[in-house]
């Protein structure tokens, strides 16, 4: 008898299911196509992360390749340059996330203060330019400013009577090069999403607090940072998922393929392009991203739980 019942159960919960089916189908087929590209190209190339364990070749491709264990990362971590790009990439990123979190924050409070309204959509405008210029565009740029020989910068140097820097051959410097040309390049971009949540925030709050005679400074630090604080978390959860994917294009067209700046300036995504293109393992470079793959994952569980314990209302899942 019971066993009757669960079945009904079943075949009624079966029939209200094709019965949503039938009512929706105009949004499920508009949804297909977003579906059948993300099965395409997000999720069937991750079955090439069986590259990670196998020793590739031509004639096998990917499923009749021979399988070779954990020898593509052993080969990874005895080459003494695994704790150097973590290192590099983590480094990196980290001061990207907080300098450019920082930066894009003050700009959008900035425009928001600003009582002209030509001069802070000028403004905006020259700061979110140099988002759509390429990373190619820019190398040529940084090397016109920092070359020894042409370099605007060290013109400026020899000028006041000072001795040129040879910022090429000298990785102690770039650091701090590669924070400001990507806190430079990103700045306006970044900032549209907190002056978006500027723009969000009650303006009566903003009119109680000039009644009670609130300056502009206790507008911005009791009011607008603390009315943001919820898409602060979101994207630096965002941000930290990717605290261990250099940024390629930066990294190659900035740097290239300058050996004396690999200690400072050697990322996971550079080693593994090399590591494809010099030496054409394809099963260390799967090796190498996956290692970087299941980083980034841990550190996402991680950063989740310790927003969650913050405030639960602002974690991703």
């Amino acid at each position: 008898m019971e066993k009757t019942i669960d079945n009904a159960k079943k075949r009624n919960r079966f029939r209200k299911f094709l019965k949503k089916l039938h009512r929706y189908r105009i949004y499920l087929l508009m949804l297909l196509p977003a579906v059948i590209y993300t099965l395409v190209f997000a999720y069937y190339p991750m079955t090439g992360i069986v590259l990670a364990f196998k020793k590739y070749t031509y004639a096998g491709g990917i499923w009749g390749s021979a399988w070779n264990g954990f020898e593509n990362f052993k080969f990874f971590f005895q080459s003494g340059q695994a704790w150097m790009v973590t290192r590099n990439t983590v480094l990196y990123n980290i001061a990207f996330i907080i300098v450019g979190t920082v930066t894009q924050i003050a700009v959008a409070v900035f425009l928001t203060e600003l009582k002209c309204r030509k001069f802070r959509t000028v403004a905006q405008s020259m700061m979110f330019l140099p988002y759509f210029i390429s990373w190619v565009i820019v190398g040529v740029m940084a090397f016109n400013l920092l070359s020894s020989d042409y370099g605007f910068v060290n013109r400026i140097i020899t000028a006041l009577g000072g001795e040129k820097i040879s910022f090429y051959t000298k990785g102690q410097y770039w650091p701090l090069i590669l924070i400001l040309f990507n806190v430079w390049k990103g700045v306006g971009y970044g900032s549209v999403m907190y002056l978006a949540a500027i723009m969000g925030v009650d303006t009566s709050i903003y009119e109680s607090a000039a009644i009670d005679g609130c300056n502009v400074f206790q507008r911005i630090f009791k009011i607008t940072i603390p009315s943001i604080m919820p898409t602060v978390i979101i994207l630096f959860l965002m941000s930290v998922g990717g605290i261990f994917k250099g940024n390629f294009d930066m990294f190659y067209n900035l740097v290239g393929n300058n050996g004396l700046l690999y200690n400072y300036t050697d990322v996971i995504d550079t080693l593994t392009m090399r590591a494809l293109i010099s030496s054409n393992d394809f099963g260390m470079s799967a090796a190498i991203g996956l290692y970087q793959s299941v980083l980034c994952f841990i550190t996402v569980m991680i950063a989740n739980k310790l927003v969650s314990l913050y405030d639960k209302d602002y974690t991703l899942f």
